[in-house]
């Protein structure tokens, strides 16, 4: 069985640990109503439309 010869340090065990934690890109679409860009399965904020519906009224 394998034993680590050192003691691994918490600076090298915290930079391993940290390294899957960021966070990701967020996606952007294209309204079709509007044409502006929107998160994906999300109502658009600005012309209130989802899945070629009006589901939210805009002012």
């Amino acid at each position: 069985m394998a034993v680590p010869k050192r003691k691994t340090s918490k600076a090298r065990r915290d930079k391993r640990r940290a390294s899957s934690y960021r966070l990701n890109k967020a996606t952007f679409s294209e309204c079709p109503q509007c044409h502006e860009p929107k998160q994906p399965h999300r109502v658009c904020r600005n012309c209130g439309y989802y899945d070629g519906r009006e589901v939210m009224v805009v002012e």
